[in-house]
């Protein structure tokens, strides 16, 4: 081919000057700067006051990783020579918490060696890694000419268990903006599926003070296998399969000391009780000087194929060497005593007696012990054979009936069921089924063909019809997904499956995809049942969780259950256990509850929320009455994708719009305010977010009342107040609960059927009533 030699020549020196140019550009970039890859390079120095070893594993990428062993506020320290900070943009490292994890750090740059703006690490998880991406700018190194190193430090006060640190590096300027989805609409409409949101649904289990006081939630539980067998008498508990059935005293030797120790705690953060009654029949005992005591001790059963022994050699797990099954001939009298339910009474009469009854703020809750169709496998030492339908329905009406004795305010909550197949089977059935191939049922087949909940259901009601008492409050059941979720894998196709597999709690479509291999539907299930079998019960789910707390798919997931059990009308759950304070689950759930640390919530009025796909973006509406605003929760599950949407909003006017969000940063955060144009909101949700809108309204009519309590001057008492004016001269008992009392004022509509949340006598309803009524 023929060409004109001018223009060729002029190519070829265009091309020469743009390769120049482009060359001179590369080589004035800095690349990102690895500070410990195999081992410290580029000039960093191991300055640490903590201990700290090269080792080989665990390993990251590659075949070393550092570990370090603080002490209290002891830190693994990195210096260079002082350079500008501008010319890097994130610190990035990744850290695993050992075998023990929740360890508590924090980093910390320095300026000529002076230490900078603190960032707290979410706490370790325990043997796996966990990623930390940190903009240089939260470490107070925005244009400083002096950034010469930093620490990762115990930010606990106390000596942490050893951690490994791998892949640090300085990553240069700032990453770029992920790839942006398709818009996408979300629809509001705040006339539409309106229903209150119990707080309830928002409960702990196993709490701290602190962890109640920070995450502003209204219930905590007491519950799991070690309560199945707590001794209130001598105050000891029995660990059972978790931890070789060893029966072990708490501290204080005081009856009853930690069930009280535990009300205390939620008393004085304003949280409801739930403390699970023994059923089982039997209680751990103690050896001389409260020595431990083990139901298969190696010297009297023989050889075992596990047994604790680091603490408590003597004490196996139940399983002989010998044909590995599980003893059997074993006597539940070596580390138990018999229990029944005057065993039981005096204690429900010690919390009675030292916190008052439910209505006077004591114990509100009593769970009819946990998980009881498992007891032959988790309790085997002292119930080996599987209760059948019968026991459980005459234990509950037997401890539910006591309890109801004692203190008829209180609820009573059962059965507490495990999961899928402890909702159609008893513990017997369950136990006989495998042999036969899951074929042959014969408790179901004694009691006519029932599956076993809505049976245990049915019971309850014909008891009820018979005698005129209610003895079962609350249906309960768990839930955990079978998947793999529940745990901390966070490889990208656990990540995808934990985002589909909430919709098991409320999508009637969605096909399990686990050995369940079928509709579970959860929560219009149980609504289902008791609406057939036993109308007016209320439903919860009292363990759930959907693991991965330190990761950020852990947190999508905890918001998005939040979510749908608030929309769906759950009256109360309570999650398995607490989050550690700090890790991305945690602050999913204080973004519901206490977003700006002023304790502001999620709205306590479900409204019509529909987002076009759940699997990839999730989104939950809610009106608070107190202040009239609409909050929208939308949870963007795309790994790497920002999503833009379009808020529409019907009938709602909104104004101000304030926005906060969770990320991979793992930092509740502060957005720049958006606006709501022709009833349209647009932007943009990060990848793997939480962002919670809080859209202000714009008032159209008469203000709503605003009522609040106050103590009265006498302190004795608390008062109802409207629109700051002291109302009618009613006195709310003070040993009631101010915070939940709070709750429900903030939450009160004039209408006679306008409230919120049951009110506990009819005493307190008709004096709600009458002054709503009258203002």
């Amino acid at each position: 081919m023929q060409t004109d030699s001018g223009t060729s020549s002029n190519i070829r020196v265009q091309l020469a000057t743009t390769l120049t140019i482009l060359v001179t550009a590369a080589s004035s970039l800095r690349a990102d700067e690895v500070v410990f890859g195999e081992g410290l390079v580029n000039d960093w120095a191991n300055w640490s006051w903590a201990a700290t070893a090269i080792v080989n594993s665990p390993a990251h990428a590659g075949s070393r990783s550092l570990k370090v062993t603080a002490g209290v506020w002891q830190a693994a320290y990195f210096h260079h020579d002082a350079r500008a900070a501008s010319a890097f943009g994130h610190l990035n490292f990744w850290i695993h918490g050992g075998t023990a994890g929740g360890q508590l750090l924090q980093v910390q740059a320095t300026l000529s060696g002076q230490a900078q703006t603190v960032f707290n690490v979410p706490a370790l998880t325990a043997n796996s890694w966990q990623s930390v991406s940190i903009p240089l700018a939260q470490l107070g190194l925005t244009d400083q000419p002096d950034f010469d190193g930093f620490w990762i430090q115990d930010r606990s006060g106390k000596a942490q268990a050893a951690f490994y640190i791998d892949d640090l590096q300085l990553q240069t300027g700032t990453p770029p903006p992920p790839v942006t989805n398709a818009p996408i609409s979300i629809a509001v409409d705040a006339n539409q599926e309106v229903h209150p949101i119990n707080p309830l649904v928002y409960g702990m289990a196993f709490a701290s003070a602190a962890q109640l006081a920070e995450l502003n939630v209204p219930l905590n539980r007491s519950g799991g296998n070690s309560e199945t067998r707590y001794n209130w008498k001598i105050n000891a508990h029995n660990h059972a399969a978790d931890f070789y059935f060893e029966s072990l005293g708490d501290d204080p030797a005081v009856a009853g000391a930690a069930a009280d120790s535990f009300v205390q705690g939620n008393k004085s953060a304003g949280a409801d009780t739930m403390i699970t009654i023994p059923t089982v029949g039997w209680a751990p005992k103690l050896g001389a000087n409260r020595g431990k005591l083990g139901s298969y001790s190696i010297k009297k059963y023989g050889p075992q194929t596990g047994n604790d022994a680091q603490w408590f050699a003597d004490a196996g797990n139940g399983i002989s060497t010998t044909n590995k099954i599980p003893i059997t001939w074993n006597d539940p009298n070596d580390a138990n005593v018999p229990a029944d339910v005057a065993f039981q009474q005096p204690w429900v009469e010690h919390l009675v007696g030292k916190w008052g009854t439910a209505p006077q703020g004591g114990v509100r809750y009593y769970l009819m012990d946990n998980e009881v169709s498992l007891w032959q496998s988790t309790h085997r030492d002292v119930h080996p054979i599987g209760p059948k339908m019968a026991e459980i329905r005459d234990k509950i009406i037997a401890y539910g009936g006591m309890v109801k004795t004692i203190d008829p305010g209180a609820l009573v909550v059962g059965p507490e069921e495990w999961g899928w197949s402890g909702y159609f089977y008893s513990g017997y059935d369950q136990q006989v089924a495998p042999s036969n191939h899951w074929s042959k049922f014969p408790d179901k087949e004694a009691n006519g063909g029932w599956e076993y909940l809505p049976w245990i259901l049915d019971q309850m009601k014909k008891q009820e019809q018979a005698t005129g008492k209610r003895l079962l409050d609350v249906f309960t059941v768990h839930y955990y997904p079978q998947g793999g979720e529940y745990g901390n894998d966070v490889s990208p196709a656990m990540q995808a499956r934990r985002n589909r597999s909430t919709r098991s709690l409320w999508d009637t479509n969605y096909v399990d995809e686990t050995w369940i291999k079928d509709k579970i539907g959860l929560i219009p299930r149980l609504k289902n049942w008791v609406a057939r079998f036993y109308p007016g019960t209320q439903i919860g789910i009292t363990e759930y969780s959907w693991g991965a707390d330190g990761h950020i798919s852990g947190a999508l997931a905890q918001a998005d259950a939040l979510g749908i059990m608030g929309r769906e009308g759950v009256d109360v759950a309570t999650r398995w256990t607490t989050p550690n304070t700090g890790t991305p689950a945690y602050n999913a759930i204080r973004l519901y509850r206490n977003y700006d640390g002023q304790k502001s919530v999620f709205g306590g009025q479900s409204v019509r929320c529909s987002a076009p796909n759940p699997d990839t973006l999730s989104a939950f509406a809610a009106t608070r009455v107190g202040d009239g605003a609409l909050t929208v929760m939308l949870v963007n599950k795309q790994a790497s994708l920002a999503q833009p949407i379009a808020l529409s909003i019907t009938n709602f006017s909104g104004g101000q719009v304030h926005a906060w969000h969770l990320n991979s940063s793992n930092q509740i955060a502060r957005l720049p305010d958006l606006v709501v144009t022709n009833n349209v909101l647009s932007t943009t949700l990060a990848p793997q977010s939480i962002t919670l809108l809080v859209i202000s309204s714009i008032p159209t009519g008469p203000a709503p009342p605003v009522l609040k309590l106050r103590a009265t001057a006498s302190g004795l008492g608390y008062e109802l107040w409207l629109n700051g004016t002291r109302g009618a001269a009613y006195v709310v008992e003070k040993s009631l609960n101010l915070a939940l009392w709070e709750s429900w004022a903030t939450n009160i509509v004039t209408s006679d059927s306008g409230f919120t949340t049951p009110l506990r006598t009819s005493r307190e309803t008709a004096f709600f009533r009458a002054y709503a009524a009258g203002n």
